[in-house]
């Protein structure tokens, strides 16, 4: 693609108004930490999910665009081109939040989306085909796990039932929540489920902060994403026996978290990478009873292990199960995988289409891998893929303090502006 730039669309790309934006949709879920940061928590499906989305809806109808769900609850914003019968361009990302996330994340690449598109349609560029701005349902799993399961499912990576039965901390089911929340958009039209039922998209890109700190840290104003990691998610169950924590002698004990802590130290030990690459977490755990004078007798644990190399992940996560029967005194062992993604690497149409947008606009820009996981990781077998990130103060994400500037998302807007317009046009 030539190092070109339609002066006119980056001018259409208006600064102040996505940033009204962005803040109007962070006040949804909106909190202020004891530090004083302003986060967000708006779980999927949630009360607070359709009140975003039906604000997102109403600025997609102001801009003259089509709106229409799929059976997952995903939602798109249509822009038609001069050849509708084209297969679509996709932009978006999620509107789900983490429970003490940021106003950034995710939500992001779905407003520069609709900015981008905005600024095609007030600009008068054309295009050929279809651009399609699309939120992804539960792309977080903080609510309902694993997460993506709308893109997975739109993708046929798993069938859309298979996630029915999973619940939430109040035990109420995904098909429940998914079904009260269709019916509460049945004035919305209906669309097949991606290629499940329909038609795979021309090209993919997915805007969104880096959540890392490489492009702050460099000074660059645009990250030109190559790929994206794997990711294994597991959940552990370590079953004992609750006692008496002043009677029961500690030969007689079958202590749920003292065996979850020789387990996480051999973990810890099979994980060990000195070229600190490899990623391995242990955040969310579960003690029953959970009273200080009661030895425990059940216990659960989450592990998230990501890495970019595929052997690596297939190796060391295979090895977790064993790794944990073999560490373990007194407890029943029980390790599920909930979770598989393996690494993936983009296509070039769509990163090499970001990195001569950047070029084109003067931005400063550089290419790098995704260390989070994203929908995008499941639209590579579907058709070229790509990710645009921009800069985050330090790196922070995930928690109230994230912060991107404004300036720098109306960049990465810009950029996703020109790029849009070329897929559009292929």
């Amino acid at each position: 693609m030539p190092d070109a730039v339609a002066p006119n669309l980056v001018a259409a790309v208006d600064a102040a108004r996505h940033w009204r934006d962005m803040m109007a949709m962070a006040e949804i879920g909106g909190f202020i930490d004891e530090a004083g940061h302003p986060g967000v928590n708006r779980p999927c499906l949630s009360p607070l999910d359709r009140q975003a989305r039906r604000l997102l809806i109403s600025w997609a109808e102001k801009a003259g665009l089509g709106v229409s769900v799929d059976r997952l609850g995903n939602l798109f914003l249509r822009h038609e081109g001069s050849a509708p019968g084209l297969a679509p361009v996709l932009t978006g990302s999620h509107m789900d939040s983490q429970p003490n996330g940021g106003r950034f994340d995710g939500i992001w690449g779905v407003i520069a989306g609709l900015e981008a598109v905005r600024a095609l349609r007030e600009a008068g560029v054309a295009t050929k085909r279809p651009i399609e701005v699309v939120a992804w349902t539960n792309e977080e799993g903080g609510r309902y796990a694993p997460g993506c399961m709308g893109s997975m499912a739109y993708a046929g990576f798993a069938p859309p039932d298979t996630w029915d039965d999973v619940t939430d901390r109040d035990g109420i089911r995904w098909a429940d929540a998914l079904a009260e929340q269709l019916a509460l958009e049945a004035d919305i039209a209906r669309r097949p489920l991606g290629v499940v039922e329909g038609q795979a998209p021309f090209a993919y890109v997915e805007a969104h902060i880096e959540q890392g700190p490489l492009l702050e840290a460099k000074e660059m104003d645009i990250g030109v994403v190559t790929g994206i990691q794997g990711s294994r998610w597991f959940v552990v169950e370590l079953k004992g026996k609750s006692d008496h924590a002043g009677t029961t002698p500690l030969a007689m004990r079958k202590d749920a978290v003292q065996d979850m802590l020789r387990a996480i130290n051999a973990l810890n030990a099979l994980m060990h990478d000195p070229k600190d690459v490899l990623r391995f977490t242990v955040a969310s755990i579960e003690v029953q009873p959970n009273t200080s004078n009661s030895v425990a007798g059940l216990v659960r644990f989450t592990i998230d292990f990501r890495h970019p190399d595929n052997a690596v992940l297939q190796a060391r996560g295979n090895a977790i199960e064993g790794v944990i029967q073999a560490a373990v005194r007194d407890c029943a062992v029980k390790v599920t995988e909930r979770f598989h993604a393996v690494p993936v690497t983009f296509q070039p149409e769509v990163p090499d289409a970001v990195e001569a947008a950047a070029r084109a606009q003067g931005l400063r820009h550089m290419r790098l891998p995704s260390g989070a996981f994203h929908d995008s990781q499941f639209m590579v077998p579907l058709c070229p893929t790509g990710m645009i990130f921009v800069p985050c103060r330090a790196g922070v994400s995930h928690h109230p303090s994230e912060y991107a500037t404004p300036e720098a998302l109306a960049a990465g807007a810009r950029v996703l502006a020109q790029v849009l317009a070329d897929l559009a046009n292929r």
